[in-house]
């Protein structure tokens, strides 16, 4: 196993000359069939909060049967977290469930599992608390209730995390008619009960026709709000809301998939606005307006939108904002094929982000017009086995290739050769801010183990969960830190910081049922320790290692620490907790230290206070 200290290119320098570190004692290297999740050593620590399949639910009266229990739903994926303004407790943590299934008392189709969560004081681990909610169902883990609410859900797979907590979660897998629906006790047509503006309320549709949409659920009462009809009938996977709370941009998961955005009239009400499509040819503006009031456009939201002139994606999955553009993984599919031909006959499009993969991967076409290039993405000439991340700019309205996938492979390499770093179908998708730094989340979810995937002899589809510094200008894969992987047969997802910046919340979805428990069901996993792991510091140049006569060196320091004279001095953590004492010394053993920053409180002979420093033990 290849294990190195990181104090590497995750260093990256702030207009004040300032800069961030991570510390991390190794980064882990790939673990092609590990059985249990796989995380780097300290100052990261795994801990295992939610177990579909294990986990009891309190769940409502459903279909007549009393309120009570059961086993938790499994194949989690989305996560979504919901700051608590009012208590102690850190928050609601809301996981969707992609297995479809009937089930007397959570109900047939996808569904939801909503709990909260608080830090224990002396720990700093997540408790789970308990909780009894208006509807009188009291416990730990809450079925989200869509039954008697909004109807019947569906393969539940990504979200939305608003910026005052809200919560949707995206019915994926379309359903084209009542066969489709897979394992359901009725099939009879649903009359629609809601508040959005429009030719909605009142109408009765066909059963399958209730299912793809965005769905606003309560996670503080485990209930569902209302489906998003005035967003249109699409296979969503991922949305952002920007932080004017009117602006939503969604992706579709299919091939032609679909770039969205919703406008409300009014800052927090979903009820009212206008749904646009995304068309970059369009002359002026690159956003095309759809009827979001009709019923009947909205239920064939794809076919109208290319009809317009859409442009047309390959597999949008979760969407992410840093607060000012959008991110995006552009999955990737084994084969486009036709696809694109037959959106295009219908009236959709392609942009030229699509010219940067191909001329990497295609020598021959890198002389090319890019309008053959395109040409021959239409006509199926490029398998797009890796995916991407894409970047949207509002404030110029093109989209542009990110983050590429690869590096590329006509045949496996063997494991002895493969590259230390390589993204596969990027998934799950999120960022977040920790002292004033951006970071991005990737989530692998792999199509194949074809063409470098994994090594060549490999079968597990292996998944794991990186992590991006966001001013890295131009990043690839060589900018990327491997964070976790999770075991065999398991899809990483759902990767979100808690509002504290100390514990980033990951699902471990399908494993393989030959795992040991409990890394053979769907789990919710926490990472905690990032309060530990970044570090700003705002010192010029380097480590600023002398205060007021007192210096130290090296610094960055491995063995033995120096002082310029003789000092009483005790050594406390980055988090103010106090190690060790030393006494008439000009020198200390720091070997025994853990990598990571320290704080060193001295006081000199025949001086008055005492003097502070940082210093790096590597």
């Amino acid at each position: 196993m290849k294990r190195f200290f990181l104090l590497i290119s995750l260093t990256f320098f702030t207009a004040s000359a300032g800069f961030c570190q991570f510390f991390f004692d190794v980064e882990i290297d790939t673990a092609w069939t590990p059985t249990e999740v796989v995380m780097p050593a300290s100052p990261l620590k795994k801990q295992i909060i939610f177990i579909g399949g294990t986990d009891i639910v309190q769940t409502t009266a459903t279909y007549g049967n009393e309120a009570g229990q059961a086993l938790a739903k499994e194949w989690h994926d989305f996560i979504g977290f919901t700051e608590d303004t009012t208590s102690d407790d850190l928050g609601w943590v809301s996981v969707n469930h992609e297995m479809v299934q009937a089930n007397d008392s959570i109900g047939d189709g996808g569904g939801m599992t909503v709990f909260k969560i608080r830090r224990a004081p002396v720990t700093d681990e997540l408790e789970v608390v308990e909780q009894t909610l208006s509807d009188g169902r009291t416990g730990k883990f809450f079925n989200v209730d869509f039954v008697n609410t909004v109807g019947e859900t569906g393969m539940n797979c990504g979200g939305i995390v608003g910026p005052t907590g809200r919560i949707w979660t995206a019915e994926e897998w379309f359903r084209s008619g009542n066969s489709s629906l897979g394992d359901t006790r009725d099939t009879a047509d649903w009359t629609i009960d809601t508040d959005i503006v429009g030719d909605f309320n009142g109408q009765s549709i066909k059963k399958y026709e209730n299912f793809n949409y965005m769905v606003e659920i309560d996670p503080r009462e485990a209930k569902a709000v209302r489906k998003q009809y005035n967003w249109g009938r699409q296979p969503f996977e991922g949305g952002a809301v920007m932080p004017d709370n009117k602006t939503v941009y969604t992706g579709a998961d299919a091939t032609p998939g679909l770039f969205t955005k919703f406008v409300a009239d009014v800052a927090g009400d979903f009820t009212k606005g206008k749904t646009y499509v995304y068309k970059h040819d369009n002359a002026g503006d690159p956003w095309v307006e759809m009827d979001n009031e009709s019923l009947e456009e909205m239920l064939n939201f794809t076919e109208e939108a290319l009809a317009k002139g859409a442009t047309m994606f390959n597999r949008l999955e979760w969407v992410a904002t840093d607060g000012e553009k959008v991110y995006i993984t552009e999955t990737g599919r084994d084969g486009i094929g036709s696809r694109f031909e037959n959106g295009a006959a219908l009236g959709g499009v392609l942009d030229y982000h699509w010219l940067k993969p191909v001329r990497m991967r295609h020598p021959a076409m890198v002389d090319k017009p890019d309008d053959q290039v395109i040409d021959f993405v239409m006509k199926g000439g490029f398998n797009d086995y890796y995916g991407r991340v894409i970047e949207f700019d509002p404030a110029t309205g093109k989209v542009e290739t990110y983050l590429e996938g690869g590096p590329y492979f006509e045949e496996s390499p063997e494991a002895g050769v493969y590259p230390f770093k390589h993204l596969s179908n990027p998934d799950g998708l999120s960022v977040f801010t920790l002292q004033g730094k951006k970071y991005m989340i990737i989530n692998e979810d792999l199509n194949g183990t074809s063409n470098g995937r994994v090594p060549a002899g490999v079968s597990n589809r292996t998944c794991e969960l990186y992590l991006l510094p966001m001013s890295i200008e131009n990043p690839t894969t060589e900018d990327l830190t491997r964070i976790s992987i999770v075991p065999v047969g398991a899809e990483v997802t759902g990767a979100i910081m808690t509002s504290d910046g100390k514990t980033m919340l990951v699902n471990s979805q399908h494993p393989s049922d030959e795992n040991p428990f409990p890394y053979n069901h769907s789990l919710t996993y926490a990472i905690t320790g990032w309060d530990g792991a970044i570090t700003a510091l705002e010192e010029e140049d380097s480590f600023v290692s002398e205060a007021d006569g007192f210096s130290i060196f090296p610094n960055p320091v491995s063995q033995t620490l120096e002082f310029n004279t003789v000092i009483d001095a005790a050594i406390y953590t980055s988090n103010g907790k106090r190690l060790k004492v030393i006494r008439n010394v000009k020198s200390m053993d720091v070997s025994d230290l853990a990598a990571g920053l320290y704080i060193i409180k001295a006081k000199l002979q025949n001086q008055e206070g005492t003097k502070s420093l940082k210093f790096i033990k590597k």
